[in-house]
C-alpha cells in the first residue's frame, strides 16, 4: 500500500512560528541546542542493554498511559490497548484514533515523531496505517533505545529510581564507553511514604533490605537502611530527588515521631489519616535535609489523584492510566514546609511541579518567598506538566513565570515519559517558547533585540539546566 498525497507537510520548518522573529528565534538560538532531559521515566535497563523494538507498536503503546487515556476516550475496546490484541492490531487502534485527536498535543507529538525518527510526513489514520506500520518497523532495525537519544541529541537523561533498586543498570552504562548518552539516576523515595497501605509497604521494605543489605527491625534500621542507600545513588551520579505527593505535609513532626506509625505499619495495623500525614510530614522534611546536605535539587510534583479507577486497578494494576487533576489546598502547607527548612539553612534547590493550572500563580508567587541569592533562579516553578504539557498550558506557564518570576533562569523542559520516541517534546516547547516570545516581540512588550531574547531561549533550552544542576564530570 502507498502513502497517500498530501499537499503539504503538517510538520513544516515553521510549525508553530507564527512570525519572522518567532522563526528566526527557534533556527538561530533553539533548533541546534542540545537536550538535557532531567526528569523521565525511562528504563535504564532498557539503555544498557540497547535495547531494539520488534515493532512501532512496543516502542510507541507499551505502557503510555497518555495513549492508554485516549484510546479508551475513542471508545477502543481494552483488549486492543492492554489486552491480548496483536501488535497490528493496537498499532491499527491507534491509527484510527488519530484522526479524532485534532487539538490534543497527542496528535502534534505523534507526527513529530514520525517526522524526526521515521521520516514520515503522511497523517496518521485508518487507510494510512499498513504503509506507516511497515516504514516504521524497517526503520526501528536501526533504531536501539540508544540510537533514538543519539538521534535527538540527546545529552544526558535522568531516570526515576526507588531506594529499593540495586542501580546495576546504571552502573553497566557507566561503564559501557559505546553508551554516549550519560544517564543519571533520580531518587524517587515515594514507596517510603506508603504506610496507609501496610502489605505494600512491608513487601517494599524487604526489597529496601535486601539492597541496602541491611537487616530492618524496626524504623532505627529502616532510616539507616534509606541513609545507606542515599549515599549509594550519589556515588552514581544522582543530583536530583523526586516526590509524588498530593499535598505538602508539614506537621511539626520530627523523624523520631514516624518511629510509632512505622512500628504499626509494619505489623499490619490500619493507620489513621492524620498519623499517615504526621509520619509523611516527618519522613519529607528528613528527606529534604538529607538532599540539602549532598548538594542535590529536590523536585515535587504536587496534586494528582492517582489510580481512581477500581475496575482498572483490579484489571491491570497502578498506573494505567486513570489519574486525575486534585484540587486540594497546599499554598499553606508549602509555605510552612519550605519556611522550616529555609530557618534551618536546610533549603536545597527545588523545583515544583503542580498539575493543576489554577495553583501557577500561588506557586510561583511561594516559590519566591525563599530565594536567597544563593543560586540563580534557586526556587523554580517546573515546566508544565501532565495535562499542561501542550501548547495554552506551556504558554501560560511561561505567562506566569514571566509576569511574576524570572523567567531567564528557567530550566526548561522535560518529557516525563517511558517512551525513547518522546524526545520531539523538547522541539515542541522550543517552539512554543520562541513564538510566545516573538509575539511578545512583534507587540513591543519586549526589544525587537535578537541576540538579546536569543540569548535567554538558549539558556532555557540548556545552558541554564546544565549550570542549575551541577552533575559531575
Amino acid at each position: 500500500m502507498g502513502f497517500a498525497t498530501v499537499p503539504e507537510s503538517f510538520i513544516t520548518g515553521d510549525f508553530l512560528l507564527e512570525s519572522s522573529f518567532a522563526c528566526e528565534l527557534y533556527r538561530e538560538f533553539a533548533a541546534a541546542e542540545p537536550i538535557l532531559d532531567y526528569h523521565t521515566h525511562l528504563s535504564a535497563a532498557e539503555i544498557a542493554a540497547d535495547r531494539r523494538f520488534n515493532t512501532i507498536a512496543e516502542a510507541w503503546l507499551e505502557g503510555d498511559h497518555y495513549k492508554w487515556r485516549a484510546l479508551r476516550a475513542n471508545g477502543i475496546p481494552e483488549d486492543r490497548i492492554t489486552g491480548a490484541a496483536t501488535p497490528r492490531e493496537k498499532f491499527q487502534a491507534w491509527a484510527e484514533t488519530m484522526p479524532q485527536l485534532l487539538g490534543n498535543p497527542l496528535y502534534h507529538w505523534t507526527h513529530l515523531e514520525l517526522k524526526r525518527y521515521f521520516d514520515i510526513d503522511t497523517l496518521l489514520g485508518p487507510d494510512t496505517a499498513e504503509a506507516i506500520w511497515s516504514k516504521c518497523n524497517e526503520r526501528l532495525v536501526a533504531l536501539s533505545c540508544r540510537a533514538m537519544m543519539q538521534r535527538m541529541n540527546v545529552k544526558l537523561v535522568c531516570t526515576t529510581d526507588d531506594p529499593a533498586d540495586s542501580l546495576e543498570h546504571h552502573r553497566a552504562i557507566a561503564n559501557d564507553p559505546a553508551c554516549a548518552v550519560r544517564v543519571l539516576p533520580t531518587w524517587r523515595p515515594d514507596a517510603a511514604l506508603g504506610v496507609d497501605d501496610p502489605a505494600r509497604f512491608n513487601a517494599w521494605i524487604d526489597r529496601l533490605s535486601a539492597t541496602s543489605g541491611h537487616a530492618i527491625r524496626g524504623f532505627d534500621d529502616f532510616w539507616a537502611a534509606l541513609a545507606r542507600r542515599h549515599e549509594a545513588f550519589h556515588d552514581a551520579g544522582c543530583r536530583l530527588s523526586d516526590h509524588g505527593i498530593e499535598t505538602f505535609c508539614a506537621e511539626d513532626a520530627r523523624i523520631e515521631d514516624a518511629a510509632a506509625v512505622f512500628d504499626r505499619a509494619r505489623r499490619g495495623d490500619e493507620i489513621s489519616r492524620e498519623d499517615v500525614h504526621r509520619y509523611r510530614s516527618a519522613l519529607l522534611h528528613a528527606f529534604a535535609r538529607m538532599d540539602a546536605a549532598r548538594g542535590w535539587v529536590q523536585q515535587y510534583h504536587v496534586g494528582p489523584l492517582r489510580n481512581n479507577s477500581p475496575r482498572l486497578m483490579q484489571r491491570l494494576g497502578r498506573d494505567a492510566g486513570a489519574d486525575s487533576m486534585g484540587d486540594e489546598p497546599f499554598a499553606r502547607g508549602m509555605n510552612k514546609f519550605f519556611g522550616r527548612l529555609d530557618a534551618e539553612g536546610a533549603l536545597a534547590k527545588t523545583i515544583v511541579y503542580n498539575i493543576n493550572p489554577a495553583h501557577n500563580a500561588m506557586v510561583i508567587s511561594t516559590l519566591g518567598n525563599f530565594e536567597d541569592g544563593s543560586t540563580p533562579g534557586k526556587m523554580q516553578f517546573g515546566s508544565a506538566w501532565w495535562f499542561n504539557d501542550h501548547l495554552e498550558g506551556m504558554e501560560a506557564q511561561l505567562t506566569c513565570l514571566a509576569r511574576t518570576g524570572v523567567l531567564s533562569r528557567f530550566v526548561g523542559m522535560l518529557t516525563d515519559s517511558r517512551s525513547f520516541l518522546s524526545f520531539p517534546r523538547h522541539e515542541y516547547f522550543r517552539r512554543i517558547l520562541c513564538n510566545w516570545l516573538g509575539r511578545e516581540m512583534e507587540s513591543g512588550r519586549l526589544p525587537r533585540d535578537l541576540n538579546l531574547v536569543g540569548g535567554m531561549v538558549r539558556d532555557i533550552c540548556y545552558a541554564n539546566a546544565t549550570a542549575y544542576f551541577g552533575f559531575p564530570e
